[in-house]
């Protein structure tokens, strides 16, 4: 099932409205309007009438407010470990937030990923539109002990001096205790908007079944031009109950890349102006009209660079998406990617990478797929 022509701002009803809205003037609408690349020493600065009509934003189903297509995420590329060089990650932060980017994804559970996500924002924290999430579980049921500490912590590595903009129920788990609470802080002004995520499409469908009962405000999904399976059931149920989607793994953890190398891009999507292959994987996910934003993960500033030029310019319509499918299905190793690693030929070393090879040298077991070929278990970095 393919829901390219879904209606993409469903209303549902006041609450959300009343929240996004009224909640510290987010300049999100403003700067999603007026996003630019002008910097003084450093900062970021106001942009010109000419790039605010060249950039693409979504709005939030229900609310009015827009947010840049095209966003930011952190999981891996942004964990480090102590002591190791951060420089490059707060340049590709710099270059985002110029090039009008303003969607930045991140969560406790990557690592130092929070932290170095909060240094690299020092100066503009409050002016982005900062989607965290919650890993929790606690030391008996319904207990939000553990939930409270990690939103208190959260906001203190990101050194966030209002709500966050959207908490999520990350990988939905413990999300039978956890979204209620995420209702109760956002009744109490702890957080703007709830959402709940998953990047495995074996779960899709349950995660459909909490966008069509949680009432959440966003749903996080893998989706790209090889995973489709958000197509079948979480996009219409995105699209049917207003909610706003942020996709992660569009360009499929530089899988994508990797096995289109040495191609040129093709001549089919020159003509909407996709001049690269992270234009033609990007645009092709927000061309589908219940997507909200993408978040691409990166830490090399180039790869930035080409990333957020998919925010401007034209967007495929539903023929030619599916023309560019096409095109890939005839790609060799395209049809194997969701098994090959992560990140192929590249190293990120970090806490979570530097935690998986120690529990790995002290497991009696480990999964029957080799790592090699596991995309939830990419190989661990030489020491």
């Amino acid at each position: 099932m393919t829901t390219d022509d879904s209606p993409t701002t469903a209303t549902r009803g006041t609450t959300r409205r009343r929240v996004l809205q009224g909640t510290g003037g987010l300049a999100v609408a403003a700067a999603a309007a007026g996003a630019g690349t002008a910097v003084a020493q450093g900062r970021p600065g106001a942009p010109g009438p000419r790039e605010s009509r060249e950039l693409i934003t979504r709005e939030v189903p229900g609310t009015g407010e827009r947010l840049p297509a095209v966003g930011l995420g952190t999981f891996t590329t942004f964990d480090t470990l102590p002591g190791a060089p951060t420089g490059h990650i707060a340049e590709v932060v710099r270059k985002f937030y110029e090039a009008g980017g303003r969607v930045v994804d991140t969560s406790p559970l990557y690592g130092a990923a929070e932290t170095n996500t909060g240094a690299a924002l020092t100066g503009f924290q409050d002016r982005v539109f900062l989607a965290d999430k919650i890993w929790s579980t606690g030391d008996f049921l319904w207990d939000e002990g553990h939930a409270l500490a990690s939103l208190e912590r959260s906001m203190e590595r990101l050194a966030r001096g209002r709500p966050l903009d959207v908490v999520q129920v990350h990988s939905l788990v413990n999300i039978d205790c956890v979204l209620p609470m995420l209702h109760a802080w956002k009744r109490e002004g702890r957080i703007r908007a709830i959402g709940v995520t998953h990047h495995e499409p074996a779960y899709f469908d349950v995660l459909a079944d909490w966008i069509e009962r949680g009432d959440v405000d966003f749903v996080q999904v893998h989706y790209s031009v090889r995973t489709r399976a958000a197509e079948e059931r979480v996009l219409p149920a995105a699209a049917d109950n207003g909610v706003a989607v942020l996709v992660n793994m569009p360009l499929e953890k530089a899988r994508l890349h990797h096995v289109v190398r040495g191609r040129e891009v093709p001549d089919l999507v020159r003509e909407f102006g996709a001049a690269t292959w992270s234009q033609f994987f990007l645009k092709w996910v927000l061309g589908h009209p219940a997507v909200t934003a993408v978040l691409p993960a990166t830490s090399d500033p180039d790869h930035l660079t080409e990333n957020v030029g998919a925010m401007r310019g034209e967007l495929p319509d539903r023929a030619l998406r599916r023309l560019m499918v096409r095109y890939m299905e005839k790609v060799p190793g395209f049809d194997s990617l969701p098994t090959a690693p992560w990140y192929p030929g590249k190293s990120y070393p970090g806490l979570v990478t530097r935690a998986q090879s120690a529990i790995r040298e002290r497991s009696p077991w480990w999964p029957p797929v080799p790592a090699a070929r596991s995309p939830w278990w990419p190989p661990v970095p030489a020491a």
